[in-house]
């Protein structure tokens, strides 16, 4: 007797195959073949619809909101079973008593509270710990981040590590990989990691080498040092020896569009070299992160309270502002690459809430002020913890990226709660793949989209019996109605329920359907270097 019987579905099995009409049975979690007749205890009529594995977020962020119904809401109504979190460097654990309200200012951009148990994870396996604890729709595994590991060894210091401070880092970094972290991430556009040098990047990279770790990187610069950013994120994966993850590989701000080619030419080099280099994307042209991403790292050293404080003084405003517009200053400028304040969103500014939901200019003018002013005093009032939603990508080079054979989609979701404005990529990622790449552009087949979130993810990022439809693999899948798939999330209004999506399932056990939660929680942390 089976659990479960799926029948009459279009199923896309992960693979990129075509599709085909048939019926899956689903006992103890995992996947049965089956000819569509046998007894089960339960029995749904697919009706034609679609029938694909669940989808693998690769590149998350929501061990910030990891048990909390916030990170249900954002994964699995868009049909979303299994994360790689840990991304940009940032990662919960491993901490240090000592200088925790630092990774916590860090972290704020993610989340807006942090349990009480944080200053007890100084080891990434007593993280893991608590992370089993937490109740969860969608099964989890994390990196762990570089800036989270240089502060809890170094703190804030802007300065290449002793060779003391590396090794007691390597340390760490073993002991997480031997608990079953997935691998290492570097955010080199954030404090502190941008203060590392490569050096410090390869020798932390070869620790994870031996655990058949994954080094991801958001690279040090999108725009106008993009290609120069990708040939160096290449270089420490070979000189490491282990897999590399572009994060959100894109070309930002307008005189560097079309710089995709040459970088999407030297990740098929790498890959005919016998190196595994692939890259993630979200669907979107517009990104995200904090507002402080606009201003040079280095003024940001001393922490948020500090920086708040020097935003008051005019004469350093003025220094600031001249850095900002100045294109040769080295840094990944998202003021300039968003072609100035007409492309700054501001989505997240809980001190000032009315500048939410609105332009950079826009608000100025509402205020009747200098945009420049506008933005700093958006910074100070709200202790510099603000979010922005950046105009910086083009639809050509978008859907260029998306063609190659080693990209996958990730979310890069990064909102705090369903109820705060941010970005639609956080609830809609996935359907709007779907409807943007395959039905609007037909850049895509439906197939060859399906194994981008599904079977090709689960080959790269390790995560085992998950990403197909096939006999033994565990039953997290998720059944759409693909003529009547519609992301609904827009700028304006971001956190949306996806249209079309009939249920999503994790280990055999319903989570979401008729777009209600169910309650269930299967979901389960999965370790690295461990079998199922």
């Amino acid at each position: 007797m089976l659990d479960l019987l799926i029948k009459n579905a279009r199923i896309i099995d992960g693979s990129g195959t075509l599709s085909y009409v048939g019926s899956i049975g689903i006992r103890s979690g995992r996947i049965v073949t089956v000819t569509g007749n046998e007894e089960a205890a339960q029995i749904i009529d697919a009706n034609g619809h679609c029938l694909a594995p669940g989808f693998i977020d690769a590149h998350s962020h929501g061990d910030m909101l990891l048990g909390t119904k916030d990170t249900t809401l954002f994964k699995t109504t868009q049909g979303v079973t299994s994360e790689m979190a840990g991304q940009c460097g940032l990662s919960m654990a491993p901490v240090s008593p000592e200088t925790i309200k630092d990774i916590q200012n860090m972290l704020s951009m993610g989340t807006a509270s942090f349990p009480d148990d944080m200053v007890n994870w100084q080891s990434f396996a007593r993280y893991l710990t608590y992370a089993d604890a937490q109740p969860k729709t969608l099964n989890t595994k994390m990196y762990v981040g570089h800036s989270s590991l240089r502060i809890a060894v170094m703190g804030m210091a802007n300065r290449p590590a002793t060779e003391k401070e590396l090794d007691k880092m390597k340390g760490i970094l073993r002991e997480s990989m031997e608990a079953g972290a997935a691998g290492f991430s570097t955010g080199l556009i954030y404090t502190p990691s941008c203060y590392a040098e490569e050096r410090e990047i390869v020798e932390l990279a070869k620790v994870i080498a031996p655990f058949g770790g994954i080094y991801a990187s958001h690279m040090r610069n999108e725009g106008t040092y993009l290609i120069e950013s990708v040939r160096e994120t290449i270089d420490i994966g070979r000189k490491a020896g282990v897999p590399v993850d572009i994060s959100h590989h894109k070309a930002v701000g307008q005189s560097n569009y079309g710089k995709q080619k040459e970088t999407l030419r030297l990740i098929d080099d790498a890959n005919r070299s016998g190196m595994t280099v692939f890259c993630d994307q979200y669907p979107y042209t517009r990104n995200m992160t904090t507002l402080n991403a606009c201003m040079p790292p280095w003024h940001l050293s001393d922490g948020f309270d500090r920086m708040t404080q020097k935003l008051k003084d005019p004469a350093f405003r003025r220094r600031l502002r001249a850095e900002m517009e100045d294109p040769s200053t080295n840094y990944d400028n998202y003021y300039l690459n968003a072609g100035g304040w007409d492309g700054v969103y501001v989505y997240s500014a809980p001190l000032t809430p009315k500048a939410e939901g609105h332009f950079i200019s826009e608000y100025a003018a509402l205020l009747e002020q200098d945009p420049w002013d506008t933005f700093f005093d958006i910074c100070v009032e709200n202790h510099c913890t603000t979010g922005g939603v950046y105009s910086s990508m083009c639809d050509e080079d978008l859907c260029d990226i998306i063609r190659s054979p080693y990209c996958i989609i990730g979310s890069d979701g990064l909102t705090r709660s369903w109820h705060e404005k941010g970005h639609p990529r956080a609830s809609a990622t996935f359907p709007h793949a779907l409807c943007y790449f395959v039905k609007q552009k037909g850049i895509l087949t439906l197939e060859q989209a399906v194994r981008k979130m599904t079977g090709l993810t689960a080959e790269y990022l390790g995560f085992s019996h998950k990403g197909f439809i096939k006999e033994g693999c565990d039953a997290d899948l998720v059944l759409f109605d693909y003529d009547h798939l519609q992301d609904t999330a827009t700028y304006d209004h971001p956190n949306s329920l996806t249209e079309g999506i009939d249920l999503v399932m994790v280990a055999g056990e319903i989570v979401y359907q008729n777009k209600q939660l169910t309650g269930l929680m299967p979901g389960k942390i999965l370790r690295h270097n461990t079998a199922r």
